[in-house]
């Protein structure tokens, strides 16, 4: 039985493992997903050397920048971020080949793409995370500049003070990358001018729980189009399966 699995520490909660279980019952595809909790980013060389029949890892915090070093090959958008959350295993008779990609890139690209107009030419990333860097290099491959906002000041980025009102004119696309309105503290949203959103916005938020975060609801009573980030958890989630797969 094929087997692929996802590393990181802690895993408490997993998307991966329930969605590519339930994807292998419903499909017949005879292959098991499991979670491989390593303490330490070392214990990568004892899962890959102790399952002959893995073919396929995701992973996660805290080692999507630590893994780089193990890896035989990274793909450019994975490179261009420092990141990897995907990763091929090849195995040719006794020799092993990992080559890392960042599918959230593909996700992010896929997810937003449908919804860009004329007016989305610059956008805000809230957030200076993982997640923020896949963010950027997503709104790179579809040709909007962009900009980093963050809590405290650093070199060719943005605090929250600097948003005013002039500049939500200038810069149509907002998206969330930080943690704040996630469950269970949904009554608060990152410190923005909302009242200068106007129909022509687009606010993106990579949260999905809740559905429509207190970001995208100040979004929507501005007449803003917004998203939240289910979509490109799935689609990230189809990218790495073809990555397996080819």
């Amino acid at each position: 039985m094929d087997k692929y699995g996802l590393i990181g520490y802690p895993l408490k909660h997993s998307f991966s493992i329930v969605y590519f279980n339930e994807k292998f019952q419903s499909e017949g595809i005879d292959a098991e997903y499991v979670n491989f909790e390593i303490p330490v980013i070392d214990d990568i060389v004892k899962v890959i050397n102790e399952n002959p029949n893995l073919h396929g890892l995701n992973v996660t915090i805290p080692y999507k920048e630590q893994i780089i070093s193990y890896l035989d090959e990274v793909d450019k958008d994975a490179a261009a971020i420092g990141a990897v959350n995907v990763v091929k295993v090849i195995r040719n008779k006794n020799k092993i080949k990992l080559i890392g990609y960042n599918t959230d890139v593909i996700g992010f690209t896929q997810s937003i793409q449908p919804l860009l107009t004329e007016y989305h030419k610059k956008a805000l990333i809230l957030g200076t995370g993982g997640s923020s860097k896949a963010v950027k290099r997503g709104l790179d491959n579809l040709g909007i500049g962009s900009v980093f906002v963050t809590r405290t000041e650093r070199p060719s980025m943005l605090t929250y003070k600097d948003i005013t009102p002039e500049l939500l004119q200038e810069y149509k696309v907002i998206v969330n990358c930080t943690p704040v309105g996630m469950y269970p503290n949904v009554d608060v949203c990152p410190d923005l001018p909302y009242e200068a959103v106007t129909p022509n916005h687009l606010l993106y938020d990579l949260l999905y729980n809740p559905n429509t975060t207190l970001f995208m609801k100040k979004g929507e009573e501005k007449g803003a189009v917004v998203k939240n980030g289910l979509e490109m958890l799935l689609l990230q989630g189809f990218a790495g399966w073809e990555i397996w797969q080819k």
